[in-house]
């Protein structure tokens, strides 16, 4: 069984790889949300901003912001190239875009003990 530090090793090896394909593809990326303390998740589950577990508290998941041309992307459906990508890395890639009811395409992730 993988364990916790060895996924997120893997994770930021994976993200390497995505950061790689967006510049390449013509994109730019800057930072968003790597790592989330568990109260600030308790608060966003509390507001409909997001997961008690989420896995941003066990820093398996990251949120980038993209932009084109200069340009600040901010529909989900332009992550869908960087998405699919993501997803080819393995069965346990999950992107944000596929996720409902609240789609999240700036949020990438490694799924743990059941979590994406």
């Amino acid at each position: 069984m993988e364990t916790l530090r060895a996924k997120q090793t893997r994770f930021m090896q994976s993200l390497a790889k995505l950061i790689d394909y967006a510049f390449a593809a013509g994109y730019e990326l800057t930072g968003g949300e790597l790592y989330r303390t568990p109260e600030q998740a308790a608060i966003n589950a509390r507001s409909g901003a997001g997961i008690a577990n989420s896995l941003h508290t066990q820093r398996l998941a990251i949120d980038l912001m993209l932009f084109k041309d200069g340009v600040y992307l901010t529909n989900s459906l332009d992550y869908e190239p960087l998405g699919v990508f993501w997803e080819s890395l393995g069965t346990d890639y999950a992107w944000g875009g596929r996720f409902r009811p609240k789609i999240d395409g700036n949020h990438f992730s490694l799924m743990h003990n059941g979590v994406r």
